[in-house]
């Protein structure tokens, strides 16, 4: 029987994102076994995180300062914006280093069976800042899902008037991709946007 604080820990981990029960209590072991050198330090920057990491004010990604470093970069092209459903979205372009514009996280997609809607994602937020920075484009770097797609048209239709461009990714097949290996979405998405090559 284990004890009551590792049984507290064990369920804690455990509601992350990718661990189930069995993953969790292998973890709270193994920070066990390393006490002094993984659990501690751990302990330390999960609670100078909580303390001090918060969403920008501006774009909504997280960072300890307000404006976040993305939105302070003086570098970055102000008048083009990505916009994302999550941080993690943002978190992925960033990776890739190839986008320098400037990005607004929604904090999900459209889902009205779940009551998430244009005022829960903040999609005025948005319109004003479109408005304010005088932003020529916008970049949809929605996922290619139904809920995806549908906010996507939702803030087409919202930003066309403000006389911004408003383009989407590509989607379809991924550079590397075997056919045989792709889901109907993607194969059918690849075929609609395809290009002319002759």
């Amino acid at each position: 029987m284990a004890a009551v604080e590792i049984d507290r820990l064990v369920r804690l981990l455990s509601r992350l994102p990718g661990l189930g029960p069995r993953s969790a209590q292998r973890a709270a072991l193994a920070m066990l076994k390393r006490r002094d050198t993984l659990m501690l330090p751990l302990a330390d920057a999960l609670r100078a995180c909580a303390e001090a990491v918060h969403p920008c004010s501006r774009c909504g990604n997280l960072d300890s300062t307000d404006p976040c470093g993305v939105c302070r970069d003086p570098q970055r092209d102000a008048r083009t914006l990505c916009v994302v459903a999550e941080v993690e979205d943002l978190w992925a372009m960033e990776r890739a280093g190839i986008f320098k514009g400037r990005y607004q996280v929604l904090g999900g997609t459209l889902r009205a069976l779940d009551g998430i809607g244009p005022d829960e994602l903040g999609v005025d937020r948005l319109l004003g800042r479109v408005r304010e920075d005088e932003v020529r484009e916008v970049i949809l770097a929605l996922g290619a899902t139904v809920d995806g797609q549908t906010t996507s048209h939702y803030l087409a239709e919202r930003l066309r008037p403000l006389g911004c461009t408003v383009s989407r990714l590509g989607h379809g097949v991924p550079i590397g991709g075997e056919l045989t290996y792709l889901d109907e979405g993607t194969l059918d998405a690849a075929l609609r946007s395809r290009q002319r090559v002759a």
